[in-house]
């Protein structure tokens, strides 16, 4: 729901005292908790001319806390004193998700092998709005071609200003295959019918102060212990550093965002930051130490009608004496160039740079299925986007650059695809991409690109 006012009753005055602010349909989640991720308190005085803005303001952050369907809101006003409604719908906030996933980077990937046999199944439980507190809990128990096993909680609230929020998790992760190289920017695979090459267990901490939902940094401590068989290093020596077939390191991660995007799952208009420095130290020199810095910059604007733009850029510098093969990560995997999805390009430093001309085709605020009674489910929202789009990013390789062409030289690719954004964050792109290389393809993802 992006809007909207229920209902008001005018003001008269020049400015105004809020009153109260009360919320309604909130079954599971405290009114307190949402009553501090707000920029407004009973007692705040505001002229009256900024008061809806300042209300449509608040009913994004409610929005934006992703457990609700919608939310809107009425005021009344009663010689300059407002009391303030917030209504909305919950979300269902218990998820048994069974896992049936590809064992590859992405599906684009997975589609070029068309091995059944690389496939993820399990289930995915996962607690949302935790005690009504917006807490939440994860279990992962998967099986197939790769192995995890995983808890996490994540609480936002630790202190009584509401500022400071704490999350930890335990993972293992297990895989029967490891791609030990990289040659013609496509990953070599070394597969293990008995017993698994590379074996990871993780733990990690991290503190978070919360402005809002908007505005927040965090530190976090991560030990990660892992291993490889004897026969990855004799494929690949480099694999880790000084020839070792095991590791373990602590990474010290500072990480700051600022996400002012009217919407979190498929953004239109507003700015998103993200920064972050990490240092990775590594136990008993079994390493050299890694200093990591990234930034990320998009902005997002409505240019008339129906009409979008978003422009951005992302960086990352990586900077050690000694780089691992299985440190040597760029793009490919969470950051790409589109036209490029069955290709890896690793290396030490990169650059990369998106935009895209957004139309709206489609939108419904809800098809309602009069089947399923629940109200949690039996609302639809459906919306449908034209994109097009140009990429170009750039990838600095100074170890493992031979036999991989594309590092060491400007990427770019040129597209138009379709985007479809539905109920519990879902977004579906179908896109027709060409690269520099004049290769074309038509690639699929479930995110939004930027």
């Amino acid at each position: 729901m992006l809007c909207h006012t229920l209902a008001a009753q005018p003001c008269h005055t020049a400015s105004v005292v809020v009153d109260s602010i009360q919320f309604k349909g909130n079954e599971v989640s405290k009114s307190r908790m949402l009553l501090f991720e707000l920029n407004i308190a009973p007692g705040d005085t505001l002229p009256t001319s900024e008061l809806e803005a300042k209300l449509e303001e608040n009913r994004k952050r409610l929005f934006n806390l992703r457990l609700f369907h919608e939310v809107g809101y009425t005021y009344t006003c009663d010689e300059g004193l407002v009391s303030v409604t917030y209504t909305m719908q919950e979300r269902w906030y218990l998820y048994p998700i069974p896992i049936f996933d590809f064992a590859d980077r992405n599906f684009n990937a997975w589609l070029e092998r068309r091995d059944w046999g690389r496939v993820d199944y399990g289930i995915n439980l996962i607690r949302r709005n935790f005690r009504g507190r917006n807490e939440e809990v994860r279990v992962r128990l998967q099986q197939g071609f790769n192995k995890r096993l995983e808890f996490a909680y994540r609480v936002p609230y630790i202190s009584r200003a509401h500022k400071l929020g704490m999350d930890f998790g335990v993972a293992d992760y297990r895989s029967r295959a490891i791609d030990y190289r990289t040659l013609n920017n496509r990953q070599r695979f070394y597969v293990q019918d008995r017993g698994v090459p590379i074996q990871r267990t993780l733990l990690t901490a991290g503190l978070t102060h919360r402005q809002s939902v908007q505005r927040q940094e965090g530190i976090r401590l991560t030990y990660v212990q892992e291993q490889v068989a004897d026969t990855v290093l004799e494929l690949n020596p480099q694999y880790y550093s000084e020839h070792e077939h095991k590791r373990r390191y602590l990474r010290l991660e500072l990480a700051k965002v600022v996400n002012l995007r009217n919407s979190f799952i498929y953004p239109l208009t507003g700015s998103y930051f993200e920064a972050i420095a990490a240092q990775t130290f590594f136990v008993n020199g079994n390493g050299t130490p890694i200093t990591t810095l990234r930034a990320k910059y998009v902005d997002y604007r409505h240019l008339s009608g129906k009409y979008y733009y978003f422009v951005g850029g992302e960086a990352q510098a990586r900077l050690s004496k000694h780089y691992a093969y299985a440190d040597n990560v760029a793009l490919g995997f969470r950051s790409l160039v589109r036209g490029y999805e069955l290709q890896v390009v690793g290396g030490q430093h990169f650059g990369l740079f998106k935009q895209g001309l957004t139309r709206e085709l489609f939108q419904h605020q809800g098809v309602h299925l009069k089947f399923i009674r629940s109200p949690k489910f039996n609302k639809v929202p459906l919306a449908l986007y034209a994109n097009v789009f140009t990429d170009a990013g750039y990838v600095v390789d100074e170890m493992f650059e031979k036999g991989n062409p594309l590092s060491n030289r400007l990427l770019a690719g040129i597209g138009a695809g379709l985007h479809l954004v539905t109920f519990y964050d879902f977004v579906f792109r179908a896109e027709y991409t060409v690269n520099r290389e004049k290769t074309g393809g038509f690639y699929l993802s479930g995110r939004f690109p930027f």
